[in-house]
């Protein structure tokens, strides 16, 4: 082992402190032609009719644009009412529709006291030095931004499953340790997978979406899923001295895009009530949402025609008991 490896282990084995939050998962990559000129990820859109071929419910806001100033702002106005403290946004690459969407993001953020993050997607060409570069990106021009979501100062990244699948743990392993040459400050990354193996490697863990342990469950069989559950994601992630993180969603329908595809019913907020209930006798570092404006797979609470805003009021009511206020 070198002497540089050494140092990266014992970096790694350092137990993370983290103040509690609220992050929600979300998607930048909707446009309209007003702003951008073209519909993106909106399809057989009736204003009119108020209906999207692609999307389960209609935002109370139309189909935007992401890249709309006004738009980042409302939704960062919101959070900010609602006890969330940021975003973890979507994220495809530089250059992409979503990265453009980043400056607006960001400076609405920064206007409301909000937090801001990426989710980083997906590895091209399933290359560790393709993650590395993608990384150093990202932390060389949105880290030291004082809305980015940083831990101890050191800037926050979280790594969803897919692309945690496309080069392995050993793979991340290698992307930390390359990243810690490279890159001048310190940083965390979160991934999306939580197993002993996983917290060893990287500085938290957590689930995307746990949509299908939930599916055909009444809400009574939802807590006693959440409460089994719950503390054990939490062990994990204590045991392995990382972040922990749980997640919760207001309910998921994909049918209008996927087929079969997946439906959790909502049960008029009560499957999110239990969620929030179990997580909290948990004792998370990290509340996360699965998701604040994810339209297409129906998990979203941004406030939309068929349930006004009764997600934003149960997440500022429950978001502020979990943080004590």
């Amino acid at each position: 082992m070198t002497w540089f490896s050494f140092l990266c282990l014992a970096y790694a084995a350092q137990p993370v402190s983290a103040s509690k939050l609220v992050l929600a998962f979300y998607y930048p990559w909707y446009g309209n032609p007003q702003v951008s000129g073209r519909w993106v990820h909106w399809s057989g859109v009736d204003q009119e009719k108020k209906e999207i071929a692609s999307s389960t419910h209609y935002p109370i806001l139309g189909p935007y644009d992401s890249h709309d100033p006004k738009l980042c702002d409302q939704h960062a106005k919101w959070a900010g009412e609602n006890n969330v403290d940021g975003f973890i946004v979507s994220w495809w690459g530089k250059g992409d529709f979503s990265d453009e969407a980043m400056k607006p993001i960001l400076q609405a953020a920064e206007r409301h006291g909000r937090l801001v993050t990426i989710y980083y997607e997906t590895v091209p060409e399933n290359k560790v030095d393709r993650a590395v570069d993608d990384l150093l990106y990202v932390l060389e021009e949105y880290g030291d931004q004082s809305a980015w979501l940083k831990v101890e100062g050191k800037p926050v990244i979280f790594i969803y499953g897919r692309a945690i699948g496309q080069i392995g743990l050993e793979g991340w392993r290698e992307v930390i340790e390359k990243l810690r040459e490279r890159y001048g400050g310190g940083f965390l990354l979160i991934g999306d997978r939580i197993s002993p193996d996983a917290a060893a490697i990287f500085q938290g863990v957590h689930t995307y979406n746990p949509c299908v342990a939930m599916r055909d469950k009444t809400v009574d069989q939802v807590r006693r899923w959440a409460r089994d559950t719950y503390s054990g994601w939490v062990k994990v992630a204590r045991d392995g001295g990382v972040i922990s993180c749980i997640t919760i969603i207001p309910g998921y329908d994909d049918t209008k895009i996927r087929k079969p595809g997946i439906k959790v019913e909502r049960f008029d907020g009560e499957l999110y009530r239990v969620q929030w209930e179990e997580a909290m006798k948990a004792r998370p570092d990290w509340v996360l949402i699965t998701s604040w404006n994810e339209w297409h797979e129906g998990s979203e609470i941004e406030p939309s025609k068929e349930y006004g805003d009764l997600y934003l009021k149960l997440t500022r009511r429950f978001a502020g008991e979990f943080k004590g206020r």
